[in-house]
This record gives structure tokens, sequence and C-alpha cells, in this order.
């Protein structure tokens, strides 16, 4: 790993080192993407350790989404998860009381959503410090966010979003909009409608640094180096994430900084915390109603929005989905009570819903 990251020193030197013009691009879009392989491995290490029992934390995925609770230290990220959930997090007075990844789950909504208390966060996470990177894994393959410190201290959320980003961690943006089509040979072709600032020779140069040889490259957007390594990279994570300053009296969202005030501990502002997070992880409820029963709320599914009711006749059970051929919806989405539908309706909230064979 030492060997790892000299060899990126020297390249961020050599970069450091260059002047940047069309002369160059060329070159430092090949060092750029050739660091981007470089961490990548220190990734996947990392990642191999998290899920093999080599000092990282292994924590099952549980219920209908999973939360991270990140912070730097005692911020009251223990007060939050044992105020929601049925977790047993330490609580003191002072700096790393969590030293492990407390879980617990929380039921809103018909929603089981597990969350996670991790050691606070700190300054220098990837390298170590603080068992930042054992924490990085857990929040690599968590569903939303939560980036918690208290007022004051609001410049810890810079540091944070930094140590993610260095991380391969990108939070609250939409991944590039570039298709990538390997093939087994033919080399690679660039498609676009726009005219690019990057030339086709320094795209492929990036291409091939991030080991694709043989590929059909389609860009629908202005891209950058960044944007091209982004997608190119097999350990770039998309994630949304909420702001929120613990301990204050507060309860206001500011539109500007979007932070969310809460207190933990008395309970001021969790239930528009709440509200938010079920808004983030794009959650509706559906009720399904069996063959003989009146429409009712009595047995509800939760599920992401724009889902299929096919998709959802997959979820019930094995071999469900084979036995019906079209469904009856009754309350929202429908035109009238009882309307039949093909399997390819999308549902939306509260939508009563019979499957018929």
């Amino acid at each position: 790993m030492t060997d790892i990251t000299e060899q990126i020193a020297n390249i961020q030197k050599e970069i450091r080192e260059t002047p940047y013009h069309k002369g160059t691009e060329h070159h430092i879009g090949m060092l750029r993407a050739r660091i981007a392989r470089l961490k990548d491995k220190v990734i996947d290490s990392e990642s191999k350790k998290g899920g093999g029992g080599g000092g990282g934390y292994a924590v099952k995925k549980q219920g209908d989404a999973t939360i991270v609770l990140v912070g730097p230290p005692s911020v009251g990220k223990s007060t939050l998860i044992n105020s929601l959930t049925n977790a047993n997090s330490k609580i003191a007075p002072y700096a790393f009381t969590t030293v492990t990844v407390i879980p617990g789950m929380m039921e809103y909504q018909n929603a089981r959503i597990q969350i996670l208390d991790v050691p606070g966060l700190i300054e220098g996470a990837e390298e170590g410090k603080g068992r930042g990177r054992e924490v990085i894994s857990v929040i690599r393959g968590c569903d939303l966010l939560l980036l918690i410190s208290e007022p004051g201290k609001e410049k810890a959320f810079d540091s944070i979003l930094a140590a993610l980003e260095r991380n391969g961690i990108r939070v609250n943006k939409q991944k590039p909009n570039i298709h990538v089509i390997k093939k087994i040979d033919g080399g690679i072709n660039i498609y676009s409608n726009l005219n690019q600032e990057l030339s086709k020779d320094t795209i492929k140069a990036v291409a091939n640094e991030m080991g694709i040889k043989n590929a059909d490259i389609k860009i629908k957007q202005k891209v950058s180096v960044d944007d091209l390594i982004d997608v190119f990279s097999k350990n770039r994570v998309y994630t949304q994430a909420l702001f929120v300053l613990n301990k204050s009296e507060q309860q206001r969202k500011i539109a500007k900084e979007n932070y969310m005030y809460i207190s933990a501990q008395t309970g001021k502002g969790v239930d528009l915390l709440l509200e938010e997070v079920w808004k983030r992880l794009d959650f509706i409820n559906v009720y399904l109603v069996k063959r003989d029963e009146e429409p009712s709320n009595n047995a509800p599914i939760v599920v992401k929005k724009n889902i299929t009711l096919k998709e959802i006749s997959e979820k019930i059970g094995e071999g469900f989905a084979e036995k019906i051929d079209h469904a009856v919806i009754w309350g929202q989405g429908s035109k009238f009570a009882g309307q039949e539908v093909s399997l390819n309706t999308k549902a939306v909230n509260g939508m009563q819903v019979r499957f018929v064979n």
C-alpha cells in the first residue's frame, strides 16, 4: 500500500509541474486517470478487508434501506440513533465513544430502515485515522447518508465531503450521462452530438488508462476528465445525503445551506428530518389485496417510486410473477374503483393492488 501511495504522490507532483494547455491536455488526462486507477486498487483492497475479517466492518444490510450517520466525534449521533431505533449506542460527553458500528432498526411509514452509527469521521480518515477506512467502507454500501454536526461546527461537513470525494463517493451528484458499451474487439469509438472541449484522443487515452480497450462510448453532455474517470471507474458510488445540525432548538431548514436543524435529545425537528429521509429514499406504500378480500390498507409493501406492478409481483415470492397476467387497482392511480390494468403500469403511493392470473 505504501508503494501505491508513493506512486500517487509522484504522479501528483508531475501534474503540478506540468503547465496545462491544449498540448498537455492528453498527457495530464492520462496521469489523472492513472491516479484514479491506483486509488481504485486501494479501495478494492480495503473493501476486501471490510468483508473478510481483515479489520473492517462486516455489517449485513437488513430492512428496506440502510442509513449511515456520519460526523465528527461527540455531535450526538448515538443520541439520535437511540431515539429512533432499538439500538443501544453508548453515550458519553467525550470523543470516540462509538468504537464499532452500532446497528438499529427504525420503523417508519411501514418501512423497516436500518440505521448505522459509526465512529466519528475525522481528518485523515482514508489514511486510517479514527478507523476512518472502515467507516468509509460502510458508507459505500448505504442508501442514504445523514451528515451530522452541530451549530458552530459546520466546517466539519467540508472535511467529510472532501474525504468522501477522495474515496470515490459522490454526494448529492448525478452520474455523468456517459454510456460505455464494451465489446470483444474493435477498439474505442466515441459518439457525441456535442462539441466537446476534450479531444477524442484524450477521451480514448483516459479510457485506456482506466482499463477500457474495446468499447462504444456515447457521450450525451459536455464532459471533463473527472467526468470520464468517474464513469470509467468501477468504484464510484453516488449517494444522497442530508446535512443535519444537532443540539439545536431551531426547527428550520435554511434553503441556502440546506441544513436540517434538530435536537436529538428533546426530539425537536426530528419529525421534519424523518419526512425528508422518506423523500430522499424515494419510497412509496402499495397495498396488496387478496383475491377474496375487499380493498384495504392492511397489507402494505414498501417499494421505490417508478416501479411497475410486474416488478412488484416479482418481489412477492418465487414463481408468483409467472402465475399472473394483469392486475386490478383501487385508490390512488386508478381512474375508477376496480380498474383492470397491465403489469407495465407504474405503482403510485397509496395504490391498492390485486394480482390476477
